[in-house]
């Protein structure tokens, strides 16, 4: 199997994460010389507070893709990623009343993914095996292998 294509979530609410996540994807596309696609998808809500907080006109088409790239974050990744010499792109989505595991396992198939990197918290010692629902979401239903990186 070779890597070409991997995909790494970046949820908001997990913004201290992204640094180890971004890492990681370096760590295992960076020698395979694969790119590494910036996934994230918005709530209706969060995707207009974006497109006004980013002032682009009302009246417009802007994909969520477009305003994703946009994202100061996800912009300092892809710096992060280029200055490692790994190629990135940026792709988002809608959740259109879907779970966020939902959206991206359905990203991952499109992008035909050969690997997903999502974070999350560590846990309990009783509930070492339960992951947050949209990690394992992506792990149970999407079309490649999951790397899970703890969060410390």
């Amino acid at each position: 199997m070779s890597l070409e294509t991997v995909l790494v979530t970046v949820e908001e609410a997990k913004t201290a994460q992204l640094d180890e996540l971004v890492e990681t994807a370096i760590d295992i596309a960076g020698p395979a010389g694969a790119t590494v696609v910036l996934a994230r998808v918005f709530s209706s809500e969060a995707y207009e507070d974006a497109r006004e907080r980013l002032q682009f006109d009302p009246n417009s088409e802007v994909t969520p893709s477009v305003v994703a790239k946009r994202n100061v974050t996800i912009r300092e990744l892809g710096d992060t990623l280029a200055d490692a010499g790994v190629d990135s792109t940026v792709e988002a989505r809608l959740s259109n009343g879907e779970s966020d595991g939902d959206r991206l396992a359905e990203l991952a198939d499109e992008i035909d993914a050969d690997l997903a990197i999502i974070g999350g918290r560590g846990r309990t010692p009783a509930g070492k095996a339960v992951f947050g629902s949209t990690a394992q979401t992506l792990m149970l239903t999407g079309p490649c292998p999951v790397t899970f990186v703890r969060n410390e």
